[in-house]
Order: structure tokens, then C-alpha cells, then sequence
């Protein structure tokens, strides 16, 4: 089957009601036949249904629809994307370790790397994606991973897969790529070599901002990695299933390992009714994306030309930096553009005037929103480390929604000139 019948079909088998929506499971608990089937259920010798922090049967048909559009073996569903990268962080790594990530990122996972787990004694190196070579400088026998976004937030990069894969399979490193705003229609991370990829499913996936959620995506031969000495954690009996070593029981070691331990243990357990609404928006994606992408892109043409803007960021202007990357690896780039305004005080006034987008930290909506991220998203960074991350005081980030194109292009045009 092809994507799109894949959103609507994959993954559910109708019961005796034949409902054609996948039912809402909406219970935290399920009865077991006797005291031998809870047994089975507990020490994993039978799959079924125990508790909806460790699975549900709604968010079982989602797990399964967005692994087949992401051509991964299997999938977790978290509470929120910032779970979802914190569990596939996680897994991998242990005190002393360190990870390598991408210098333009969404500002969550930079506090989250650089912050965070320095307090557990976990150190974060950033490379450039556009000149990966010098990655392999920074691999040492304690790297678990090397973090990158297939279109950053708010940058917009689009990093070079092909060295980056290349170097980390040599290294036998596991690759996370964060695929929220291409999503699984803009590029295929896992058709590249990436062995791990995560969403924020707040954003495009429900694509209406009406449900926090995450997910995780696990290829086919991440395992392979997984079976070195890089990761004892799956190779190892773990002591809370007497024994049970991950790589030996599961072909979907990473996902099964996520759920079991530390889903079990951290508890960042995502709504069976966040699931349902996840299954909405999915069904829908295939088109959604594409319009947000073209609205986009008429939209940084105008501003590309507009004589106040400083800078454009969108990955398919000829003109980007990313360009070429955009070209090589995406269908569609989604619905993000940032541009560039003089100062910081500009961007506000800018942001402040506008009639049609919002004013929200959010992106992926049906409806377009506006943020200033140096005073929101990204406000806990260093005026340096907002320069390094591609994100200067002056930027603001659009997301570009599915109104008329050219109502929102008049929107932007009355705020710029406002803001003199």
C-alpha cells in the first residue's frame, strides 16, 4: 500500500462493531482471564493488553500507522515530543557519556542536551550539518548518539544525511533525526540511514493544536548497531524481567526497551484520546502538508523581495543556503519560514501587528501563527548562543497555515509597514 492509503487504513482490524473509527480506549487498566494470564502478560511470554502507561489499543493503531509511513519496524507514543527525545536520548545513554548534536536545533532539545543532562554527567559536542567532516573528530568510545533535524526549528536547515550517516555507521553511532516539521511525506529519515526518528505529533501530525503528543520511530537495522559493544544496555540481562536481554527477545530492541523500562519507570504516557486525535490528523497529512508547503514558499518569495527584510529562511528558495540539501533530500520542506528584521524591538512591533496569524509558540497548525522566539521559544539562550543556534534577535518565525496565500501575504505587508 502507498502513504496515503497507509493513513487511513494501516494498523486497525475492525471487531465485532465494525466501527470504521478506531475506537477510544479510554480505561488506565484491562482484566486479565486468570492469575496465569496476568503471569504471561507480565513476564512478556504473551503480548496483550496490561496498563495504558505501558500500551493502549488506540495508540496502538497510530504507533503502527506512523512506523509504516516512516518505514520503521516499530513505534512508541510519548506524552509530548520533548518525551519522545528525551526517551530516545535516554535509552542510549548512561552516566560519563556524551552526544553529539546538530548547532542548529529546536531550543528545547539544545536546553535538554546542554543543561539538563549535564546534570547526569552527560556532555553535548555540536557540529555543523552542512560540513559534517569534522564529525568524526568528536566520536569517542562514551558517544551514543549524534541528534539532528531533517528541517531545523527555527533555522531551517537541512542537514547533508549522506556524510553524517556515512561517518556514524563507520562508528557504529546511533542517528536521531527529528522529522516534525517535513514530516513523513517531506522525507524519509530512515530511507537515508537514520536509525532513530522522533515528532513532536503536537505539531504537523494533529494539525490543529488541539493534542500534545510524541513518538518514536525505530528502523529496521538500527538493531544492528544496537548488538555492539557501544550499547550493553541491550546486549545485558536486564534484572527487572529476570534476565531478559532486549537485542535477543525483540526485533524492535530500541521501542521495546522505551516501553518497557523506561516508559514503565518515567511514566510520560501519551492519552488514548491524544491518540484518537493523532489518527485524525494522520489521515489528512498527505494533503495538508503539501498546501502548507506551497503557501510557504509564495510567502518567502514576498518576503525575499520585500526591502525591509534582512534575511529569508526558507529551505526551497534558490536562494537559501539550504537549498541544495532541500533539493537532494526533501519533497516538501512544510510550512516554516523565518525572516530577518533590523533589531529586536522591530520584530515585536512586527509580530504585534499582525492581524491574521497569532501570536502563539506553536507550529504545524491549520491556522497561521507568529513567534519572536529570542523573547519566547529560544529566550533562555545567550545572545551568542541565539547567533550560533541561527536564530538573532531580530528573526521571527512564521508557520504558515491553510488560509488564502494572499490574504496572509496583505497580513504581513500592513505589519511591516506598521512597525517603522
Amino acid at each position: 500500500m502507498k502513504d496515503a492509503t497507509l493513513a487511513l487504513h494501516f494498523g486497525y482490524e475492525k471487531d465485532k462493531e465494525k466501527s470504521m473509527q478506531v475506537p477510544i480506549y479510554m480505561t488506565t487498566a484491562f482484566e486479565y482471564e486468570d492469575t496465569d494470564h496476568a503471569a504471561r502478560l507480565f513476564d512478556l511470554s504473551e503480548e496483550g493488553n496490561i496498563y495504558t502507561r505501558i500500551g493502549n489499543p488506540t495508540t496502538r493503531v497510530f504507533e503502527k500507522r506512523i512506523a509504516a509511513l516512516e518505514r520503521g519496524v516499530n513505534a512508541l507514543a510519548t506524552a509530548s515530543g520533548m518525551a519522545a527525545i528525551f526517551y530516545a536520548i535516554s535509552n542510549l545513554v548512561k552516566s560519563g557519556d556524551n552526544v553529539i548534536i546538530s548547532d542548529k536545533l529546536y531550543g528545547g532539545s539544545i536546553t535538554l542536551n546542554t543543561q539538563t543532562l549535564k546534570q547526569f554527567d552527560i556532555k553535548a559536542k555540536y557540529f555543523n550539518v552542512h560540513n559534517p567532516d569534522k564529525l568524526e573528530e568528536l566520536i569517542d568510545e562514551k558517544t551514543k548518539l549524534i541528534l539532528i533535524e531533517s528541517v531545523a526549528n527555527p533555522a531551517l536547515t537541512v542537514p547533508e544525511f549522506a556524510t553524517i550517516v556515512q561517518i556514524a555507521k563507520k562508528h557504529n553511532v546511533i542517528v536521531i533525526c527529528d522529522n516534525t516539521i517535513a514530516t513523513p511525506y517531506g522525507v524519509k529519515p530512515i530511507e537515508l540511514g537514520v536509525d532513530i526518528v522522533v515528532h513532536s505529533a503536537s505539531k504537523y501530525i494533529v494539525g490543529n493544536g488541539s493534542a500534545i503528543a510524541g513518538c518514536i520511530i525505530e528502523a529496521p537495522f538500527a538493531k544492528e548497531k544496537l548488538k555492539t559493544k557501544r550499547y550493553p544496555q541491550f546486549n545485558e540481562p536486564d534484572e527487572s524481567y529476570h534476565g531478559l536481554v532486549y537485542n535477543k527477545k525483540f526485533e524492535n530492541p530500541f521501542i521495546a526497551r522505551a516501553r518497557l523500562a523506561l516508559l514503565r519507570d518515567f511514566g510520560a504516557v501519551i492519552s488514548p484520546f491524544n491518540s484518537w486525535l493523532l489518527l485524525q490528523g494522520i489521515e489528512h497529512l498527505h494533503l495538508r502538508i503539501k498546501e502548507h508547503s506551497e503557501n510557504a514558499l509564495k510567502i518567502a518569495k514576498f518576503l525575499e523581495n520585500h526591502p525591509k527584510i534582512k534575511k529569508v529562511n526558507y529551505p526551497f528558495l534558490e536562494t537559501d543556503e539550504n537549498y541544495k540539501f532541500a533539493k537532494k533530500y526533501l519533497k516538501y520542506a512544510g510550512g516554516i519560514v523565518s525572516f530577518e528584521v533590523d533589531d529586536y524591538e522591530t520584530a515585536k512591533k512586527i509580530v504585534s501587528n499582525l492581524k491574521i496569524f497569532s501570536l502563539v509558540t506553536n507550529i504545524g497548525d491549520s491556522k497561521s501563527l507568529a513567534t519572536h522566539p529570542a523573547s519566547t521559544t529560544h529566550q533562555q539562550l545567550s545572545k551568542d548562543e541565539l547567533i550560533a543556534a541561527g536564530v538573532p534577535e531580530g528573526l521571527i518565525r512564521l508557520s504558515i497555515g491553510l488560509e488564502d496565500a494572499d490574504d496572509l501575504i496583505n497580513d504581513l505587508k500592513e505589519a511591516i509597514e506598521k512597525a517603522d
